[in-house]
This record gives C-alpha cells, structure tokens and sequence, in this order.
C-alpha cells in the first residue's frame, strides 16, 4: 500500500525548491533577479578562479619541496577536478549561448560545479597534513582554506549552490575521518546554514513579491497622475538634485511655452516667482531648495510675465533614497488664479485690526517676515512686543464698549510714539507689536521703549471719565536674538514676561538665560505631572511649639519633592509652577490627605496644619474634600488646622464669607498666614473666623538684634490677636535668643528650625515618645549682625608685631580673618586691625583656629565706609 505526502508538505518543498531558484516555474520579475545574481557571480569569477587554483598548486609545490612525489601526484589530479568545475562555471557564466538558457537550468549547472568545488577543495586537505609541522604546513594550509572561503563567498548570491558547496564539505569530511565527532560537527554546521540559506532564500522570494507590488502600484500611480493633469485642475513637477526642472506638467508647459520659455532644464526659482506679500509664503523659493526643506502652498506666477494674472499655489518636498541621499525635489500644484481675484479685496481688508486701524497679526507677522528676510536689506531688527497694565480692570468695571474705546486712544499714542522708525500693529486684546527696521542700537531702543511707556501711562479721557494704566515692554534684537520670526517673537515674549515680573511699567531686552529658564520651567512643570504617580512627593512635618512649657502642640505639614535625577527641589520653585499648570489643587488634596491619614495617629492633643491655597480655596468643592480626608483617616476635625494665606482676600466676595462658613462648620481650625506680607487689612480680621494668626518670619528675623525694630511690631500684631481671641505663631525662628524674646513679646506659639527642621511621620512619633514631646531649642544661641562675604586684605597689629592678613567676611560687630597662625591660644587678646586705608581700628581675638581668627571689634563699624573706593594696592586675589 503507498503512502502519499501530505499536501502541506509537498507545498512547502515546493515553496523551498522555488525559494532556491531551482524551479522552472518564475515571474518575469523572479527571472530578472535570478539573472541579477548570476551576473554578480559572473563579474567576480575570474578571481574566484585564480584563489581555486592556487590552492592546488601550493599544495603540489610544497609536496615536491619535501621530495613527495606521491603527494604531487594526487595533488595534480584533484586539482584537475577543481580547474574542470571551475572552468565548467566560467565557461557558462562567460559565454554568450548559456545566457539564453533558463535561469533554473543556469543555477542548477552551477549548483553541480560547486558541489564538485567543495570536494575538490576540502580532498587538498589530508595532502597537506602529510607535511611536516611548519611553515611549509601552514602555508598549505592557507592555501586551501583561503581557496574555500573565497568560493563561498563568491557563490553567496546562489542559495543553491551555497548549500551545494556546504554539503560537498560535509561529505568530504565523512569520507576521511569516517562517523565520528568531526563529522557530527560537519553535519551540524551543515544542518545550521541549510536553515540559514533556506530563510534567506525564502527572504529573496518576498523581497522579489514586495518590488513586484511596488512596480504594480507605481504603475497604477503613474495612470492616476496622467488622469488628473488631463482631466483635473492639479499638476505635478520634479527637479533634479540641482534644482533643474525635469519633469513639467504639459498644460503648464503650454502657459510656459505661450511666453517663449522652455521650463524643462530651467531652474524652479528661475522661472516661477513667488508671491512674496502672501501670508502663505513665510519662507522663499531658494531657500528651501538650498535648506532641503519641504513647503507648502506658495503662489507664484511665472517670472517671465511680470504683469502676469496667471497665478498657481506649489507645494514640494525634498527626496531622499534609501541610502539618505538627496536626489532632488518632487511636487504639485494647482491653479489659483481664479480664487485669488476673487479674495483679493477680502486679503486686503483682512491686514487690517478693525478695531484701532492698525496692522493685524497677519500682516504683522508678513512684515517681519519680509523684514528678516536676507534679500530685505536689514541686517538689524528690532521687536517690541507690549502689553497694557491693569488694562482688564477697565473692561471689568467700566465695561467693554469703554475698552474698545481706550485702545483706540492707544493705538493712536503709540503711532506717534513710534512715528516712522517702524510698524505698529495690534495682535489681539490688549497686546501690540512694533516692528523697527535696521534699529538695533540698545540706547535708542531703551529711549524709545521709556517713551513709549510714559505716553501709554498718561491718563485719557473718556466719556468724562480719567483712565490710567500702564504698558510693560519686551525686546528682541535680530539676528543676535533669532534669524527668524518665530524665534524673534518667543524671546520678546520671554522678556516681556520679564518686564511683567519686575513690576510692570518697565522694559527688558532679552538675555539668553530667559530662554533657559523658561525652558528649565517647562521640564519641571513636565516632570511635576509625573510626580505624583511616581511617589516622587512626601510631606515633612516641622513642630509647632507652646511658648509656656515648650511642649510640641502640633506640626505644620509640609511638601517635599524628592525628584529622580535633580534630587530635593524647593517647594519655593515647584509650587508656583504647580498653580500655574493648574496641578496645585490635586497636589494640595494629596497633601492634606496624607498629613490627615498620618496625624491620626499621633497623639490626641498634636494637630496638624495644612496650607491652602487661594486657587484651592476658591474651589467650592473644599468644604466636601476636608469632610472626605477627616472622615477616610479618622482624624478629628478640632485636630485639622487649615492655613489659609491673604491672597484669598484679593477677589473677596459672597462665596468667600460662605466657604468660611462651611469649614467652621466642619470644625476645624483656621489659621491665618503670613500676616503682614500681603494685602494686610485688617477689614477681614473681623469677618473671617481665624483662630490664630501665623506671624511672618521675615518680622522675626533679626528681632533680637539692638535697634531692629521688628519687635515692635511683632508686640503689636500679638496685641491684635490677643484682643480676637486669636492664638499667635511666630514662624522663622532659629535663634535661642529670639525663643526668649518670642516669649516675652506675648506669642503663644513658636515654629522654626530652632526646634528642628521639619521632618518625616515615623521621626514625629520619635519626638512626641521622647522626654514626654517636650522641645528642646538647638542651634545658635545669640543673634549676630548681618555679615558681608569678601576677599580683602588688611593689616594686623598685634603690638609686638605687624603682619597682612585676608578678611573674609565683616559685620558692624567683627569680622573673619585668615592667613595667621598664632603660636599659643590668643582668646581676649586686643589688636587693632586696618578696615581703611590708613586707619587702624581696635578689635579683641575671641577664637583662632587653622589660621583663621574671630574678631570683635571694640566700637560698631558702619559698614557703608567700605563702600568708599579702595585702591588697587589693597586688593588681592585668593591663591
């Protein structure tokens, strides 16, 4: 009974057998491949046969050498075998009648002479292991092998015959060494390159596939092009890598050939001209044929014809082989000649702000353009871009009609404040730009932007109403500042947001470090979105301390961004960026869910408090979000201390006295923040329901020191709190002596990094568990006068001798030197050290240590004679 084969079987020797071009069954395009790969071997074979021959020839020279006549013998014979193969291959490669053969009969003819190659090659091999160890041995040896290795791989291309040359190798080796581990190496090396031959021959047959489909379809593409130009309105051009036109639709050849000009060999830029007042056009022809950039939509017409009405819209792009070369460009257009009479009259009306007059963002972005532009003849430009202060109260309480007519009377200003030197436009609101030509001188420019501003900030008259406002100005000079519009513009937006940080009223001309910060900002504000799922955010807890008994009563949470790659980063620098995102509200509910979640298990009497936002506290959802954490972490509500900042009162409204309202309802503690330092009325003191008021630190800095007057003020702000029943903290504290003085002055409560620094949840479980959660002050004890770094140098008298010491830093009180060495402990001894040129001052060494010394001085220094110019002579560097 027989057994037949499987179909899938037999389809996929077929498959193999086609993969390897040895079936008879081909496509033109496989055939064109094959012929291909036989013509490669055919260019390389005379050399092939050189390094055959030579293998066998060595062999026979270095056996006659050794005087084996035997050797000679076989060596004669086998290479004869290799010279027949070998001459067999060139002569069908060679001559003019094989090449009519089919290509599977041509492979398959080389696919034998290979496997007659492989046996020849490999038989030289036991000759040359005859030969003595050696030189002589090696040289052999090299002979045959390079003949081995050149012959594989010159048959590359023919899979079959790759796979021929391998098995004839094999073969060879089973028939001198018999079964043993040589062979099976044999054999395994041969059965990993058949897979290995097989699945590139198999890549062969879909590469051949994948380009017949590609020629298929280009076909169809080219019948496609042929119908539109024909029939359609579009065409289609192509130059070469020089900008040559090489291909011209023939109903714009016909417009062409009407004007006697033959477009074909011409360059594009030649004979098209571009419409260059077009808002389309931002960059020209020769430009991005010389940049290698793709355009889009340009109206040109053709150059020949200067009163032409024949206009068309062009789009191109740069083409690229698969080696990444330039080959040129390709394109299309379409005619617009119609559609632009017909919007000529909108295109003008459309340049204009309806509003003032002036030029609109359209044009203006034209003019700069056309101004940067290298052929416009201005090699300097300037730009100012400006915005008007406090110009949205205006329209918010006198309305918008009286808007519209105050911009008017802006617009008018600045036209004759900028007069002639170059083209003011509107971009919209209350945003304006001027455009200076060939201005790039920084005194004039600053002259003309602080007249600018001084005419915009005059008041005007309106309806019998007086308005004043103001104007803040950014600048950019080009080329300095960017060759092009879009650059130009962004870094006059940079420092016109510069000039808005500084106060408003002001101008700036931009530095290249706007660029890197607003850059800087960017990439935080990119990693700030992904902080928060990243676990990248901790809150740190800092104590808040009783001022009777210096018991903990409660902690101020804090957030902490410990970022992947930058490390700790202030929350001074992250937190403005987070409200300005719009993150601040989801970052602030994770906070006071966190400090809720972990307050809960402190003890019963330490609060928490939470700083609020204004964005968070204008969001009428908060009261529902407080209620929601409280309840989540089963923290009391009397326990929950919310610190809300004065920013809150800016936009004072109904439905801030409501949500008030709501969270006292909720019965947590309210506690005003950093009083004194924002919009300070004390109107609110008496409508908001706080229960304590957080004095600023900057009122406690320096308290301490004789003559500063922040006690006074801080005795006042105690004294207020104390009459509405308000509890008071004082934050900032870090001196021991300011403890006390805190302490005398009335405040209830202290905080600051003279009790610690602020720290996580499991360390605030520490502190409260040791010594019953009482506080312990660290760090100085004493105030110190403000000290001033510096590099001087100066003479110390120390009575029995003189010598020229550094000063390092200075205070009204004493100073830091270096550059002596006392040979025993100077404490209490008194010097007279030279602060001026000349005149000497007595001071007291209270420390020496590693060539430095602590002095203090015997009267106070005012430090502003330091000021005074100082003679070369007396100014050193640092070794």
């Amino acid at each position: 009974m027989s057994v037949r084969p499987s179909r899938s079987v037999v389809n996929a020797t077929r498959s193999t057998w086609g993969a390897l071009a040895l079936d008879a069954d081909a496509t033109p395009e496989t055939i064109e491949a094959r012929l291909q790969r036989i013509g490669e071997l055919g260019a390389v074979w005379p050399f092939v046969l050189f390094a055959q021959l030579l293998a066998p020839f060595a062999v026979g020279l270095i056996a006659h050498y050794f005087g084996r006549d035997d050797l000679i013998g076989l060596a004669v014979l086998r290479g004869g075998v290799i010279a027949a193969a070998s001459l067999a291959a060139l002569a069908q490669l060679k001559l003019k009648f094989a090449r009519f053969w089919p290509t599977h009969v041509q492979i398959r003819t080389l696919t034998l002479c290979s496997g007659a190659l492989g046996v020849g090659l490999l038989s030289l091999l036991p000759l040359v292991a005859g030969f003595p160890v050696g030189e002589y041995h090696l040289a052999g040896f090299i002979a045959v092998f390079a003949g081995v290795t050149i012959t594989a791989v010159a048959i590359h291309p023919l899979r079959a015959a790759t796979l021929a040359f391998a098995a004839a190798l094999a073969g060879m080796v089973l028939l001198h060494t018999g079964l043993g581990l040589p062979t099976a190496i044999a054999f395994l090396a041969l059965a990993s390159l058949a897979i290995s031959t097989v699945r590139l021959a198999r890549n062969d047959v879909e590469r051949n596939r994948l380009d017949e489909a590609e020629n298929s379809s280009g076909r169809l593409a080219a019948q496609l092009v042929r119908e539109v130009e024909d029939h359609g309105d579009g065409w289609f051009w192509q130059t070469d890598r020089y900008g040559q036109i090489t291909y011209l639709s023939a109903k714009v050849g016909r417009e062409f050939a009407r004007l006697g000009v033959e477009p074909v060999g011409g360059r594009l830029n030649d004979i098209f001209r571009m419409d260059t007042e077009a808002g389309d056009t931002e960059r020209t022809l020769s430009f991005h044929l010389s940049s290698r950039t793709s355009f889009s939509d340009y109206s040109v017409c053709p150059t020949a014809d200067e009163d032409s009405e024949r206009w068309w819209s062009i789009s191109g792009r740069p083409m690229i082989d698969e080696l990444g070369r330039f080959q040129g460009f390709v394109g299309s257009g379409r005619d617009l000649t119609e559609k632009r009479r017909s919007e000529a009259e909108i295109t003008r009306l459309a340049l204009f702000d309806g509003l003032t007059g002036l030029a609109n963002r359209q044009r203006m972005r034209a003019s700069l353009d056309k101004t940067l532009a290298p052929q416009s003849g201005h090699a300097i430009t300037s730009l100012f871009l400006l915005d008007l202060d406090r110009f949205k109260a205006v329209n918010d309480t006198l309305g918008h009609q009286m808007g519209d007519a105050l911009l008017k009377q802006v617009g008018q200003r600045l036209q004759r404040a900028v007069g002639e030197a170059g083209l003011v436009g509107r971009l919209g609101g209350d945003e304006f730009k001027v455009v200076l030509p060939g201005e790039g001188n920084r005194d004039r420019l600053s002259e003309l932007a602080r007249a600018v501003i001084g005419s915009l900030s005059q008041p005007y008259f309106i309806e019998g109403s007086s308005i004043t406002i103001g104007c803040s100005i950014g600048i950019a000079i080009s080329p300095e500042d960017g060759n092009d519009s879009e650059t130009l513009i962004r870094n006059a937006d940079l420092a016109l947001y510069e000039a808005k940080g500084d106060g408003r009223g002001v101008h700036r001309f931009f530095r290249g470090e706007l660029l890197a910060g607003a850059q800087s900002k960017k990439q935080l504000e990119d990693d700030l979105r992904h902080a928060l799922v990243g676990n990248q955010f901790y809150v740190a807890y800092q104590p808040v301390v009783s001022t009777q008994g210096e018991q903990i009563v409660g902690y101020e949470a804090l957030i902490r961004w410990d970022h992947p790659t930058r490390g700790a980063i202030s929350p001074a620098e992250f937190i403005p960026i987070a409200e300005e995102c719009g993150m601040i509200e989801t970052i602030g509910e994770w906070v006071l869910r966190t400090a809720c979640r972990e307050a809960a298990g402190w003890p019963n009497h330490v609060r928490v408090a939470v700083n609020v936002s204004p964005i968070q506290f204008a969001n009428p959802a908060l009261p529902a979000i407080v209620t929601s954490a409280l309840a989540n972490s089963g923290l009391a509500p009397h326990r929950l201390e919310l610190e809300i900042t004065e920013g809150v009162f800016v936009n004072e409204t109904a439905s801030s006295e409501q949500m008030f309202k709501s969270l006292k309802g909720i019965g947590v503690r309210l506690a005003l923040d950093d009083f004194g330092t924002g919009y300070s009325s004390l109107g609110y003191l008496k409508k908001a329901p706080f229960d304590k008021i957080k004095i600023d630190q900057s009122f406690v800095r320096g308290a301490a020191v004789p003559g500063n007057r922040n006690a006074a003020i801080i005795k006042a702000i105690v004294t207020l709190a104390n009459t509405l029943y308000m509890e008071t903290t004082a934050e900032g504290v870090e001196l021991q002596d300011e403890v006390e003085l805190i302490r005398e002055l009335g405040c209830s409560h202290i905080q600051g990094y003279v009790y610690g620094k602020p720290a996580r949840s499991e360390e605030v479980v520490r502190q409260l568990q040791a010594a019953g959660g009482h506080a312990t002050p660290l760090g100085y004890k004493a105030s110190r006068s403000p000290r001033s770094t510096m590099l001087r140098s100066a003479i110390l008298d120390l009575g029995i001798a003189k010598g020229e010491v550094r000063i390092r830093n200075i205070s009204s009180t004493g100073a830091l030197i270096d550059g002596i060495e006392f040979p025993v402990d100077p404490s209490g001894v008194d010097v007279q050290i030279e602060l001026l040129e000349g005149q000497m001052f007595p001071a007291t060494v209270r420390w020496a240590k590693h060539g430095r010394a602590g002095l203090e001085f015997a009267q106070n220094f005012n430090l502003e004679r330091l000021n005074a110019p100082v003679p070369v002579s007396k100014i050193r560097k640092a070794s």
